[in-house]
């Protein structure tokens, strides 16, 4: 099996699956993503978050922010699984979506922990980390103040961070407050969208 061109293995194979059902069964009764993308689930969520995946595939400590769905938080851990190292700290302070989460992650046997907290708590929990995830939760100024506490005098702290067609304009405005290296990775998935690499942030205001 492949994802975006990235050979998956069989054990990982049957634990994206795994989640697959397990999605698909909770998102009946629990809001997870936009019910009109459910039909797309594999290629718009699944594949579209292993390239975070694809882009840094060390066994490092994340931090996924906002995971909802578990997207890409959950499908990162379940990669880290093969590897047999590294982790992921999943933040999400809806109580029903982290229960999904926590059950995700049991049953693939994947490597992570979920944080029921809002994201300005987190760092009292989570004292360190060498990247940081989020999808579909803010524009980059706001993913920025968020990550700051990770990312600020941390040069080896990065931000991978999913962006749609707008994403010249965030980052315009993201460079009235802050200062950062910036890469930019075309996604596989969707055409006009992008996944942001930020690194070396730095308060400008």
């Amino acid at each position: 099996m492949e994802l975006n061109g990235l050979r998956v293995s069989r054990e990982t194979q049957e634990r994206l699956r795994h989640f697959a059902a397990l999605f698909q069964k909770w998102a009946k009764t629990i809001n997870l993503v936009a019910p009109s993308t459910l039909d797309d689930l594999w290629n718009r969520h699944i594949a579209d978050s292993s390239q975070i995946f694809q882009i840094h595939p060390k066994p490092v400590t994340w931090v996924d922010l906002g995971s909802g769905g578990g997207f890409p938080g959950v499908i990162t851990a379940i990669f880290l699984s093969e590897l047999q190292d590294g982790w992921v700290h999943l933040v999400e302070s809806n109580h029903k979506k982290a229960a999904f989460l926590r059950t995700a992650l049991r049953e693939t046997d994947a490597r992570g922990s979920v944080h029921t907290v809002r994201i300005e708590d987190a760092p009292a929990e989570i004292s360190e980390c060498k990247a940081i995830s989020a999808r579909a939760l803010a524009d980059l100024e706001g993913l920025m103040e968020y990550s700051a506490p990770w990312m600020l005098g941390q040069e080896d702290c990065r931000g991978f961070f999913h962006k749609g067609r707008d994403y010249l304009r965030e980052i315009d405005k993201a460079r009235g407050r802050w200062e950062f290296d910036l890469l930019e990775h075309k996604s596989a998935v969707e055409q006009e969208s992008v996944i942001l690499e930020i690194s070396n942030l730095r308060r400008l205001v």
